[in-house]
């Protein structure tokens, strides 16, 4: 979530395939992305047993409320952070193409932008919230970043291999979980309450001690990480984000293949029930992904009369996608759980009606905090900090004297654009 590599503006601009410029169809990429995210997280948050609950799978849909919450999971679940997956890619490819413009080594001082995307991550699981992603796309960014330079042979053998062990992997545990019996996937009885009634302490004991539990998603989805990340990098390429005839035409193939196939194939798995969980976030999830990639930047590029206040703030909170995907889950943090609010447990006779409220609430006022800040400072809170940690061991660099040859040249390898 760190920039995509093209320098901070004032207002948004028209998207680009290169430059200088924002592309402002990515910004606006980024917000639907992050508030989709919360779409998939605010269940988590909302339920009275935290995730432990969540991971017992859904409600029974013999009721309005179970069938509603139903319904309503199975139009988040994974697409969201698929998406936000495919601008990852989409973003490096950016950072690969501003280095090589600017005659800098690759991957370069990206390995060092990695590295602190992956201290937040981990910042982030300690103190916030059990399933981070940035952790995740660290790591993976740090593996693609010595595949996007090469040659489309290369690039797509590897994506095809991590794509097969993908699919074996959901397959089996699918399998696994059609076969086992209830009881064995059972909430653990240890964190039953702890999140409602417990303390901030006690929670972060928890993940810490349960680290290979939350922490496994992470690991068995980088596969899947490397195959979208390599297709974001390869769509931008082709110009899925062009206001031209060919951007228009792949736009047009990935809502079909998406939208057409994707949204039927992840409706089937849902309605299969919770065994089918992993294929409905893992696999059908990321066709549908495919097809917003088409449908959001199609109309961005369809209004020609500017951007109106929704798509500026859904830029604005693109902008700030860092400081929006953290804060998201601080502010749901504070409203549910029991060293808050507590409305997890207060209201949870109330699901999955006010779940839908609290998502709401959150993403409105996101979305008003990201334009007011925006009009203040180019930089979203947590990427002014993370531009300085970026920043900071160049500046040391500069600051030493030259000594030996090409030392003049010092200033022109350093990292990539910013």
């Amino acid at each position: 979530m760190p920039n995509d590599g093209t320098a901070p503006t004032g207002r948004p601009r028209a998207a680009e395939q290169g430059g200088g410029r924002r592309i402002d169809a990515l910004d606006v990429l980024r917000g639907v992305a992050i508030l989709g995210t919360l779409g998939t997280n605010i269940w988590i948050f909302t339920d009275p047993d935290g995730p432990a609950g969540f991971l017992a799978g859904l409600p029974a849909p013999d009721s309005v409320a179970g069938t509603a919450e139903t319904v309503l999971r199975f139009l988040a679940n994974g697409k969201f952070l698929a998406l936000l997956t495919l601008l990852f890619g989409i973003g490096l490819e950016l950072q690969y193409r501003s280095a090589l413009r600017r005659g800098r080594r690759w991957p370069g001082w990206y390995l060092w932008r990695a590295a602190l995307l992956f201290t937040e991550g981990v910042l982030h699981f300690v103190l916030v919230f059990e399933f981070d992603v940035l952790m995740g796309y660290a790591v993976v960014s740090m593996l693609v970043a010595y595949l996007i330079g090469r040659r489309a042979l290369v690039v797509g053998a590897w994506a095809g291999v991590a794509a097969v062990l993908h699919l074996a992997s959901i397959s089996l545990l699918t399998a696994a979980l059609v076969v086992l019996p209830d009881s064995v996937r059972e909430t653990p009885e240890p964190l039953v309450g702890l999140y409602a009634h417990g303390g901030y302490p006690e929670q972060v004991a928890v993940r810490l001690s349960e680290v290979l539990v939350y922490r496994s998603e992470s690991v068995f989805i980088v596969p899947l990480g490397i195959v979208l990340f390599l297709a974001g990098s390869r769509l931008h390429r082709a110009g899925v984000l062009a206001d031209t005839v060919g951007g228009a035409r792949l736009r047009r193939r990935l809502m079909a293949l998406g939208l057409g196939i994707g949204v039927p194939a992840n409706l089937a798995t849902s309605l299969l029930g919770p065994d089918w969980f992993l294929a409905d976030r893992y696999l059908c999830a990321p066709l549908v992904a495919l097809g917003l990639l088409g449908l959001v930047p199609a109309l961005v590029l369809r209004s020609r009369r500017g951007p109106g206040p929704v798509r500026r703030a859904l830029g604005a909170v693109g902008r700030t996608a860092l400081s929006s995907y953290v804060g998201q889950n601080v502010i749901a943090s504070v409203l549910c759980y029991g060293w808050g609010l507590g409305l997890a447990a207060t209201l949870a006779d109330w699901r999955p009606w006010w779940v839908l409220a609290a998502w709401a609430a959150i993403c409105v006022l996101q979305l008003l905090l990201a334009s007011w800040w925006l009009r203040r400072f180019e930089r979203g809170p947590l990427e002014l900090a993370w531009h300085w940690a970026y920043l900071a061991p160049q500046r040391r660099g500069r600051a030493r004297p030259p000594s030996g040859p090409g030392a003049g040249t010092e200033t022109e390898q350093m990292g990539v654009a910013r």
